[in-house]
């Protein structure tokens, strides 16, 4: 038999061959994380609402002023930044939902 296979063979016929392990995060790194997390999200979000009041200030100076190219700059800013709004509030939920997976 190969080298591989008497491997798969024996971890096969333990129960658990993975060993008990809990992984835990030490309380000051632990709020120190919750810290920079908070306030990567907060900043992230602050920037996506005023890109977004940018956009619309583009849209309605090219639309009054008569300069379709910077109106049509304005809405792509308005539909990135409401795409990047969604996409941080998710990561802000993945990561608190899989962190509170893991303190079972």
């Amino acid at each position: 038999m190969s080298a591989l296979l008497e491997a798969a063979n024996m971890f096969a016929a333990d129960a658990n061959p993975v060993p008990e392990f809990t992984p835990t995060v030490p309380g000051p790194l632990k709020d120190a994380t919750e810290q920079i997390l908070g306030w990567t999200a907060g900043g992230g979000l602050a920037l996506a609402t005023l890109r977004g009041l940018s956009g619309w200030a583009c849209v309605a100076v090219g639309h009054n002023t008569e300069r379709a190219a910077l109106a049509s700059r304005g809405k792509q800013a308005i539909v990135w930044s409401l795409i990047s709004g969604g996409g941080i509030g998710v990561t802000a939920a993945l990561v608190t939902a899989f962190y509170n997976m893991t303190q079972a």
